[in-house]
């Protein structure tokens, strides 16, 4: 028995190995795989290289976008920032405006007021001076007709007469 092991094995059902290229299609195998290699290494190298090219294309679409995006957000952020100044600008002229309205009204209403109180008082001193002249002729002229009333029971018609033409004369040098 001097047959080799694998030999054996091979002929009992058993596993063994086989070295014989002709038997084994070792070279139909390489040559198979050779050819594989070569023609998917142009196709597939072509897929993979347009693949390759797409995706770098996109990368670079999408660099050029956020770059885009980041000047956008920043001048968005430059303008909000400048909204901002001047929102509050404006909040400080309209609180100053108001505070000068709400003045300017308070010195309107007092120079209003101490004009009618001057108006009142112009036109209480008026009525008073009114009021003052009505009641002094009112005295004369009650004073005018009791002296007219004693004088005719005091006096006689040559008195008065004498009278009435004496306050002629003085009239007249008036």
């Amino acid at each position: 028995m001097s047959m080799s092991l694998p030999i054996l094995m091979a002929s009992h059902g058993g596993f063994g190995l086989n070295l014989n290229p002709f038997e084994t299609n070792i070279i139909n195998l390489a040559i198979v795989i050779a050819g594989l290699v070569w023609f998917l290494r142009g196709f597939l190298g072509g897929i993979l290289e347009r693949r390759r090219n797409a995706i770098l294309a996109d990368l670079k679409d999408a660099e050029e976008r956020l770059a885009q995006a980041s000047e956008a957000l920043a001048s968005i952020q430059k303008d909000l920032a400048d909204a901002q100044v001047r929102a509050e600008s404006i909040r400080k002229d309209g609180k100053a405006r108001s505070e000068a309205l709400r003045a300017e009204s308070e010195q309107r209403t007092v120079a209003e007021m101490a004009r009618l109180k001057q108006e009142s008082v112009s036109d209480l001193d008026a009525e008073a001076v009114r009021v003052s002249n009505q009641l002094r002729r009112e005295a004369a002229r009650l004073a005018i007709e009791k002296a007219l009333s004693s004088l005719s029971n005091k006096l006689d018609a040559a008195a008065q007469e004498r009278l009435i033409d004496q306050s002629i004369q003085t009239l007249g040098s008036v």
